[in-house]
């Protein structure tokens, strides 16, 4: 079996070389998602910034998104932490330390009802393989004590499944991983 790292060299390798771009429609499953959890009250759905080849979330803005969404990104913090800040499609970025996108202007922090979730791997069992700094697992190890409502998506495209990948302790284990193929489960 390929150890973490191994798999992360891989994965990205992999995802540089066969990326393509979706269309708006591949979060028609989060819009029916936030549909049925909505029920009139503000929903707040983290997302991400995506860079190196990861699947294109900014595509959820072409689809006509209820004014009750809110999109969230995460913001790194010093002593390896993350929350997740409000953050409109055309708002001010700034380029955090690992040279990812993050809202500049930074309100009250927010905990997501829904949350898009980037990986490089994930396999059959739901689990995920990210970029090695357990930013995601350490958030939700914290928040999901305090509301085990959240729901976790992994966003992939298919060809990053892996029969089943390492795990340990802290690892996360996702609600639904979205593919250009819908949910699997």
């Amino acid at each position: 079996m390929l150890n973490k790292n191994s798999l992360r060299k891989k994965f990205l390798i992999l995802r540089k070389k066969r990326y393509f771009e979706i269309k708006p429609e591949f979060f028609n499953p989060i819009i029916n998602l936030l549909t049925k959890k909505n029920k009139g009250k503000t929903i707040y759905l983290s997302s991400y910034y995506p860079s190196n080849f990861e699947v294109n979330v900014l595509k959820i803005f072409e689809l006509n998104l209820s004014k009750k969404i809110k999109i969230l990104l995460p913001v790194l913090k010093g002593n390896k932490s993350m929350y997740f800040h409000p953050w409109k499609n055309k708002d001010i970025l700034q380029i955090n330390k690992f040279g990812m996108l993050e809202p500049a202007l930074l309100s009250k922090h927010k905990i997501p009802d829904i949350m898009l979730i980037p990986l490089l791997a994930f396999d059959n069992f739901n689990n995920r393989l990210g970029y090695g700094g357990g930013y995601y697992d350490r958030y939700l190890n914290k928040f999901l004590k305090k509301n085990s409502n959240i729901i976790t998506v992994g966003i992939a495209f298919s060809f990053q499944r892996y029969h089943k990948l390492p795990i340990n302790a802290e690892d996360i284990k996702l609600k639904y991983i979205l593919t250009e193929k819908g949910f699997l489960r």
